[in-house]
């Protein structure tokens, strides 16, 4: 088994599009997974899984049913399964998700945004 250390700005400058989940590691049947954002995204949940979305680059706003919360360059937010929940971004933000490998990034809406399959890098 080969050990490697992973440089975050090397892995965000080898893809440039939206909305497109890649993983960049695993463990313990969790993916960490690097992804660039742009507008906003669609409400969804997730039934049994938790997601963190741990900011790089940039300021995310997520929207809940009940309000919203800023997250900032190195801050993070914890998602609690089963809350609905719409990322927004403000600019381009470039973050890093921490949840399940089985986690669907359009959770319990299938859509053209829907990701079954996610390349690794």
């Amino acid at each position: 088994m080969e050990i490697k250390v992973v440089n975050l700005a090397e892995k965000f400058s080898v893809f440039q599009d939206h909305w497109n989940p890649r993983i960049v590691g695993e463990l313990n049947g969790q993916q960490v997974k690097l992804a660039k954002l742009q507008d906003e995204f669609v409400f969804h949940h997730h039934e049994h899984e938790d997601e963190l979305f741990l900011v790089i680059k940039g300021k995310l706003i997520m929207e809940f049913e009940d309000g919203s919360k800023e997250i900032n360059p190195g801050e993070f937010l914890i998602v609690p399964k089963g809350v609905s929940h719409k990322p927004k971004a403000v600019g381009e933000v470039e973050v890093l998700l921490f949840e399940p490998a089985s986690t669907l990034n359009t959770g319990n809406q299938i859509n053209e945004r829907t990701k079954k399959e996610l390349d690794r890098i």
